[in-house]
């Protein structure tokens, strides 16, 4: 059942609260500019209301099409990015393929194994995907995780060979600068996985709205998977 305005009382429908949900991921909003734009259109509803379907509904809308996601590549370019969350530094592991499809992300306070090894295992686990090919920097965590988890695959650290994956660590950057909602980890996965879906959905990594005109493709993939949640 839709979840009721913060102020109204009203229970919203699906395809308001997924509408409100896309223009946040997908443009340079904050909380406070989804609200306005919601009000515009007479729709009253508070920026703390946005920020809890943000939260309760990009889980369920990133998991719905999982089925018609394409398989990634066997050569996977892996690093980390910076971003901060309550004031404090985080790091952001994230994978892309050669075909430029996000692979994963974590969140994680520190950079060393443990993190490096929860990313590749959940990485592993969700797309039951082996990669013959890793390249990476030359960060000394990644050789001994590489070995544990994935043996098979060659490890590559050359000099800008991992320039795809840190050219895309700018568009994620790029997202989050206006945004003031990153107040946990846990919020900023969510905010971050939901980026990585839409970036996936826009570059036609689904299924999903595949004829539809690449402006209107996130869109009709959107209104689609309202029905789904």
């Amino acid at each position: 059942m839709p979840p009721r305005s913060a102020f109204t009382g009203f229970r919203f429908p699906s395809e308001v609260i997924v509408v409100a949900v896309r223009w946040y991921l997908r443009f340079n909003l904050s909380y406070w500019d989804a609200e306005e734009l919601l009000v515009e259109r007479g729709i009253e509803v508070d920026h703390v209301t946005v920020y809890r379907w943000v939260q309760r509904f990009t889980p369920l809308l990133a998991d719905a099409p999982r089925y018609c996601r394409h398989a990634p590549s066997d050569r996977w370019f892996v690093n980390e990015t910076y971003v901060k969350v309550n004031g404090v530094w985080r790091y952001v592991y994230r994978a892309i393929d050669q075909y430029g499809q996000v692979i994963d992300v974590l969140v994680a306070a520190r950079r060393d194994a443990d993190a490096a090894r929860r990313f590749f295992r959940r990485a592993l686990s969700a797309l039951k995907v082996t990669p013959t090919e890793v390249v990476t920097d030359a960060a000394a965590v990644y050789p001994a995780v590489l070995d544990e988890l994935i043996p098979a695959a060659w490890h590559h650290i050359e000099q800008y060979a991992n320039n795809p994956i840190e050219a895309d660590h700018s568009r994620l950057k790029h997202r989050l600068r206006p945004m003031r909602g990153l107040r946990t980890d846990h919020t900023a996965q969510t905010v971050i996985a939901g980026h990585t879906f839409l970036q996936n959905l826009r570059r036609g990594h689904y299924e999903l709205e595949l004829d539809a005109p690449p402006t209107l493709r996130v869109t009709a993939a959107f209104t689609e998977l309202a029905h789904a949640i």
